[in-house]
C-alpha cells in the first residue's frame, strides 16, 4: 500500500507541469513559431479599480509598494518573467508571472492595461504586475 501511495505522489508531482502548460502570455513576433502555441480561454475574476491610473514617468517617482495602473504596450521580453513596457512618457521594466496572463495572447502591437505594485530596489524601479488586460 505504501508503494502505491508513493507512486501516486510521484505521478502527481511529475504531471503538474503538463496541466500548467501554455495558458497565455506575451507573443514575440521575432520568436520561433514553435513558441507561439494555441492559447486557452481566460477564467473570471474581480473587475474594478485597483490602483491609481498613472504614467511610467510618474510611477518611477512613487514609493515602494504603491499600487498603479499603466496603459501602453509591452515591447519585448527581457528574460524569465521580465518585460519592457512603454507608454507615451517612457519605458519601465515589468515583472509578469506566467499566471497573470489569464489566457490572453499579447503582442507588441496590442495596447494593454497593467495593474500592479511599484517595486523599488537600491538603484532600480520596476512594476510587479498582478493583472494584465488587453485594451480593445
Amino acid at each position: 500500500m505504501k508503494k502505491l501511495a508513493a507512486m501516486m505522489t510521484v505521478l502527481a508531482i511529475t504531471a503538474a507541469p503538463a496541466f500548467a502548460a501554455n495558458q497565455g502570455g506575451f507573443v514575440d513576433p521575432n520568436a520561433a513559431p514553435a513558441a507561439q502555441q494555441t492559447q486557452t480561454q481566460a477564467q473570471g475574476g474581480f473587475v474594478g479599480p485597483s490602483g491609481s491610473k498613472t504614467t511610467v514617468e510618474k510611477a518611477k517617482t512613487l514609493s515602494d509598494d504603491t499600487w498603479v495602473t499603466l496603459t501602453g504596450k509591452i515591447e519585448q521580453r527581457i528574460g524569465g518573467d521580465d518585460y519592457t513596457f512603454r507608454d507615451s512618457t517612457g519605458t519601465i521594466n515589468v515583472d509578469i508571472d506566467h499566471k497573470r496572463w489569464n489566457g490572453q495572447t499579447i503582442t507588441p502591437q496590442d495596447t494593454v492595461q497593467l495593474e500592479g505594485k511599484v517595486d523599488k530596489d537600491w538603484n532600480s524601479v520596476e512594476i510587479d504586475v498582478k493583472n494584465v488586460t488587453k485594451v480593445k
